[in-house]
């Protein structure tokens, strides 16, 4: 999560459309395709559900976004970004990946997961122990402390659910801030460690896991893992987005991170740090 580390990519099983420049237009998809489906690579060692994906459609990505948080509203993602001096708070055209409105964050302070509870925007930051509340305008109207570092963060409807590494998820009380439960996340018996940016999606907490290609779908109540969603080859093929020159990245893609779900259009999200595009993606048993 906090620091790069060589991607060791699968052999890709897609269809990439060349005759559009990468950003002309969103990338759709043929979803009837066989093509188009990432069968699992990853066996999960409790016997958990393993999904693949099918790509629905791909948007362009700032690559110079080192991406800790995302939410989806009312049409537009909000999205954190890190590392100290680059920190920023974002709103963002999912069309065009366009940044319509930014805060940057001062520099000694690293931007980690973002939340939406409310009306209210909660971001973290990875070692200061700090977050902060804004409007929709990304306007600041507050700040608040918690007790360990932080990762990623969502909200289930009411209360702000934080991870920081660990096998460990915290809830907090969306007004006061303070931990009202935990749980230890585990696959079968063994904890699952480097949990990091998380998504609230239809009861369940979907959570990347920090130097994989994984997204493990949590159950709230009793911390299990009750499916992986395996993503080899999307990072490869994201880095296939910057050739267009206009949006040539400026670093090389590093690890998956960002979820993000529309619950009234039922659409997931991903993409990852410094990740010329997001992904539109659907999950296969």
């Amino acid at each position: 999560m906090k620091t790069r580390y060589r991607i060791i990519l699968l052999p890709l099983l897609f269809v990439i459309t060349l005759g559009l420049p990468p950003f002309a237009q969103p990338v759709h998809a043929v979803e009837a395709a066989p093509a188009q489906v990432k069968k699992p690579s990853t066996p999960a060692r409790s016997g958990a559900a393993v999904y693949g994906y099918r790509i629905v459609n791909a948007y362009p990505h700032d690559p110079g976004a080192f991406t800790q948080g995302l939410i989806y509203h009312n049409g537009f993602l909000y999205e954190s970004t890190g590392l100290h001096g680059a920190s920023s708070l974002r709103k963002v055209a999912l069309e065009t990946g366009k940044v319509l409105k930014r805060r940057d964050l001062p520099k000694k302070y690293f931007g980690e997961g973002l939340a939406l509870c409310g009306n209210r925007l909660i971001q973290l930051t990875y070692q200061s122990r700090i977050g902060f509340i804004y409007d929709l305008d990304l306007r600041q109207v507050g700040s608040f402390n918690y007790p360990t570092e932080g990762w990623g963060l969502t909200c289930d409807g009411s209360r702000l659910i934080l991870s920081d590494g660990t096998a460990t998820l915290r809830w907090l009380d969306a007004g006061t801030f303070r931990v009202v439960k935990q749980i230890t996340v585990v696959d079968g018996d063994r904890p699952v460690k480097r949990l990091n940016e998380l998504e609230w999606v239809n009861g369940e907490i979907f959570a990347n896991i920090w130097k994989t290609d994984r997204i493990a779908r949590i159950s709230p109540e009793t911390g299990q893992v009750t499916g992986w969603i395996d993503l080899a080859g999307l990072a490869r093929l994201a880095q296939a987005g910057g050739a267009d020159s206009r949006s040539a990245p400026t670093h090389a893609t590093d690890v998956l991170n960002g979820i993000a779900y529309d619950a009234q259009g039922d659409r997931l999200f991903v993409t990852g740090k410094f990740w010329p595009r997001l992904f539109e993606i659907k999950l296969q048993k």
